[in-house]
């Protein structure tokens, strides 16, 4: 893959997830968008279709895995490491949709501060930040 193509594809893929993050409030339903723009740790949390919620944020994660999977390969050129990532997103998502259910279900405003921060991982590329330095290591070291 030329050096230009690489560019232009990895341009191309960070617009992606900007662009998301950008059309948030439009593309997806999340009552806690504006929630967690005001003071939270005060307020009650706010009402919201279960259903809908869930399937708006997996269909987040979804999008923001499929594209940092293709940042990875276009990255690296290597599938076995898109593999592992792959994997690793599955995983992720799991244990994080599972605690985030648990946190919608049962709003306690104790437990506002972690979900916020839980939140985070399924709607932002965060796994992408922490992926991405870690296989450019592993790729130093072998």
């Amino acid at each position: 893959m030329s050096r230009a193509y690489k560019i232009l594809a990895l341009s191309f893929l960070f617009l992606m997830l900007i662009l998301i993050r950008f059309f948030e409030d439009t593309l997806f339903y999340d009552p806690y968008l504006s929630f967690f723009e005001n003071d939270y740790l005060y307020i009650d949390s706010p009402r919201r279709e279960v259903a809908k919620l869930v399937g708006f944020t997996t269909l987040r994660y979804v999008l923001n895995a499929v594209i940092s999977l293709a940042i990875i390969y276009v990255v690296f050129l290597d599938k076995s490491m898109v593999k592992l990532s792959a994997v690793v997103y599955v995983l992720v998502f799991i244990i994080l949709m599972s605690a985030y259910l648990y946190f919608v279900i049962r709003p306690r405003q104790e437990d506002y501060y972690m979900f916020f921060n839980m939140r985070r991982f399924l709607i932002q590329p965060i796994i992408l930040i922490l992926l991405l330095p870690a296989f450019y290591y592993h790729k130093l070291k072998s």
